[in-house]
């Protein structure tokens, strides 16, 4: 069979697709009813797919085949550590909320061929004309689809794919990593092995919180609330850029003080971005902007108990907070005080406190499917921000690191905000890929800046090259 992925010129022949089930028989089946951080999550697809060149001899012998190989032989392992992805997303007929029933129906595995097109052809301005020539569809209740895909230049991708309720940017950093321990060594340190355990963060009885904050915080998904579709749809351009560690390094220098806290490469990216948008946001009405952040709250619980409990949480634990500020300060102040209100607004909640509100409010609000209020597109302009450069992934897996990992989780088309996602490049923490779906003024105004910081990413950056007559990565 062949399955067109969207651009209409090129077509992934599904070589295979098969059932791969955990192999330790003794795992009892159950039913995992999802957490309340988990409803809260859109029903979207959230994969990350890897971009792999054509294997050395020194890198991992065998070609494509023994990429295969290496799944068909080690995935049983790693699903029985990862057991509840081999089962199936349903619905509880006694609630009708969504849960996992983990009976060992099996992991997807699908085999593809690129055919004649090599990898340093495709388009890499932008990550959503990569994942549409690239990503194959996979059933609404499958829990995970391991798709592997050769190109004609020997190279290969692996994309990971699941559903937003089941996990979030960091577990699904977590699966890939953990891939490669296991592929690699045979096995899984016990400080690798994840925690599907979702009792961590139960509702109080009866749930207390912040009625109004939080009613404010988020909003019913329906369409009376959002913008129509073709509004979203045309008010944005997708751009995938580069960020090198040399420029990094010098936006945190000038967003950071002698003698003062020093910003964190995240705050100071985030100050920078900032600054850009207040100053397309000036040639407007509009007297105010906000910059929002998806915050991983795994490493800022107090509780020593619970912070054990989640270190390797696969599930969703993430939250959002926003700052909103006049478009003329933003402009006016030195980038270290723009710096500092980043930090203090990703610093200042009380992480435990506010997950375990969020946590009750969801209890009473179980029916209804609810987004943040401040992504919708009304009020001021804002750009939200998620870091995946944090979380470390490790793709290699027996045959090199992968040139780029990419996160990629659909959307509602009805919402119109800003949106940055950053991730490292494999092997390299310290330079970063910059994701964008932003105004095109926006757009325009970063990539006029000088000096630049934000730069294409090209096929030849990525070291793959391309030759009409013999393609090759």
């Amino acid at each position: 069979m062949a399955s067109v992925n969207g651009d209409g010129d090129m077509q992934v022949r599904v070589v295979s697709r098969r059932l791969v089930k955990a192999s330790d028989a003794s795992i009892k089946p159950q039913v995992l009813a999802l957490s309340n951080l988990d409803l809260l999550s859109q029903s979207i697809q959230l994969s990350t797919f890897c971009i792999y060149r054509k294997p050395t001899s020194t890198g991992g012998g065998g070609g494509f085949d023994a990429v295969v190989a290496a799944f068909e032989s080690a995935l049983p392992s790693f699903l029985n550590h990862f057991f509840p992805f081999a089962g199936r997303i349903a619905t509880d007929p006694a609630s009708g909320l969504p849960e996992l029933r983990c009976g060992n129906q099996g992991a997807e595995l699908v085999v593809g061929d690129a055919g004649g097109v090599a990898l340093a052809s495709l388009d890499y301005g932008s990550r959503g004309a990569l994942a549409r020539r690239v990503l194959l569809p996979y059933g609404d209740d499958v829990a995970l689809s391991v798709q592997v895909a050769s190109f004609a230049c020997g190279g290969f991708t692996v994309a990971w794919r699941t559903h937003h309720v089941l996990a979030d940017g960091k577990s699904m950093s977590h699966l890939v990593s953990a891939w490669s321990e296991l592929a690699s060594t045979g096995a899984l340190a016990v400080e690798s092995r994840p925690s599907h355990d979702r009792s961590v963060f139960r509702p109080r009885a009866p749930p207390a919180y912040d009625a109004a904050a939080l009613g404010e915080a988020f909003t019913p998904l329906d369409s009376r609330y959002q913008i129509n579709v073709l509004t979203a749809s045309q008010s944005f351009v997708e751009r995938l850029y580069r960020v090198e560690a040399s420029d990094i390094e010098r936006l945190r220098r000038a967003a950071s003080r002698d003698g003062g806290t020093r910003a964190s490469r995240v705050q100071a990216l985030s100050a920078y971005l900032w600054k850009a948008l207040a100053g397309v946001v000036a040639g407007t009405a509009e007297t105010r902007c906000r910059v929002g952040f998806w915050v991983d709250g795994r490493r800022r619980i107090g509780s020593p108990e619970r912070a054990a409990a989640m270190r390797n949480y696969v599930g969703n634990f993430i939250t959002y907070a926003v700052k909103e500020a006049s478009v003329g300060d933003v402009l006016g102040m030195p980038l270290p005080d723009v710096a500092a209100m980043v930090r203090e607004a990703i610093t200042a909640p009380a992480y435990e406190e506010r997950f375990q509100e969020v946590v009750d409010w969801v209890e009473d609000h179980k029916t209804q499917s609810y987004v943040q209020t401040a992504i919708l597109g009304l009020g001021s302009p804002i750009l939200s921000l998620t870091t995946v450069s944090s979380f470390g992934t490790d793709t290699d897996f027996g045959f090199g690191q992968a040139a780029m990992a990419v996160p990629v989780a659909t959307a509602t088309a009805r919402l119109c905000s800003g949106y940055v996602q950053v991730f490292s490049r494999p092997g390299d923490e310290g330079t970063w890929f910059v994701n964008m779906i932003v105004w095109p003024q926006l757009a325009a105004a970063l990539e006029a800046d000088e000096p630049r910081v934000l730069r294409p990413v090209t096929p030849e950056y990525l070291g793959l090259s391309f030759d009409s007559q013999v393609q090759r990565c």
